[in-house]
């Protein structure tokens, strides 16, 4: 495969780590930064919170400090619709307040965008932060819900699903992810002039910031997520309705508005075409009969 990518390089690197993650932006000189990795998860959060603070506060102050170091043109980073905690006011718009967040994990996003805004505002490093809804799609976490929704109905056990089913969920399929990380990308942002610290808008600022949700705007309840699923494999699936666990939130629903404005894009991947392409990824790359 790397014979087809001649500029790419991999190097198994823990975020964490200051001083190979600053030999590394010495060493490469990044004109532009997409940092999309952390501990990611609701739940787990609650049992090992400190893989959060390492990953998602360490690691990502060794991205500010390497990209501060050589000067980047734009840093993109992954937030989370997580941020929008306790406010239930929807579609979540990236102009609403965002202080009450209802998780460790949606916490340490919350910091990120604030560790990006000093930055920015420091030294005008052009940072975007993007607010993932629900992603789905091959290539998955295996610890995700549509992984484990699909192991389960296709060896007929029960299958996990909290709140009995009632959650609602702008699921964005991986895809549309990605065209907007890469849209985005082109697309630095500059101080607004006409921002006042008398009526701050979180949006935006005098620094050259940015956040933008990136969700589907079609928001589905996980019991017909299921249902979609159950089509797509052909089986029925043995569901275990359990309570809403503590940090979730009941629904989520992504305005995108601003994002289409600023980049001509926004996502439109249904969950039927979504989950019908992740299933046959999923059966090849297990190599599954059904």
């Amino acid at each position: 495969m790397l014979r087809d990518f001649p500029k790419f390089r991999f190097e198994r690197v823990d975020v964490a780590d200051r001083d190979r993650m600053a030999a590394i932006f010495r060493n490469e000189r990044p004109a532009r930064v997409i940092h999309l990795a952390a501990q990611a998860g609701v739940r787990y959060s609650l049992t090992h919170p400190f893989a959060y603070t390492d990953s998602n506060i360490t690691g990502f102050l060794n991205i500010l400090e390497g990209s501060r170091a050589i000067g980047v043109e734009h840093l993109v980073y992954a937030s989370s619709s997580s941020v929008y905690g306790a406010n239930t006011r929807q579609p979540f718009s990236e102009h609403q307040n965002v202080d009450h967040p209802v998780s460790m994990y949606a916490a340490t996003k919350k910091a990120n965008e604030l560790m990006a805004h000093a930055y920015s505002h420091l030294y005008r490093i052009p940072a975007t932060g993007l607010r993932f809804f629900t992603v789905y799609g091959p290539w998955g976490r295996p610890d995700m819900a549509l992984f484990k929704f699909t192991r389960g109905i296709l060896a007929g056990e029960p299958i996990p699903v909290f709140n009995e089913g009632k959650m609602i969920r702008d699921f964005t399929y991986i895809d549309d992810i990605t065209e907007g990380v890469v849209r985005v990308l082109d697309r630095p942002p500059s101080g607004d002039p006409s921002w006042s610290g008398a009526d701050p808008d979180p949006a935006r600022s005098d620094a050259p910031y940015r956040v933008f949700n990136i969700g589907n705007n079609r928001p589905v309840q996980l019991l017909d997520f299921i249902r979609v699923l159950e089509r797509c494999l052909g089986r029925k699936a043995k569901m275990d309705l359990l309570p809403i666990q503590p940090g979730d939130v009941v629904s989520t629903m992504a305005d995108v508005s601003e994002l289409e404005k600023a980049v001509g894009f926004r996502p439109a991947t249904t969950v039927e075409d979504g989950v019908a392409a992740f299933v046959k990824w999923y059966k090849e790359y297990y190599a599954i009969t059904i």
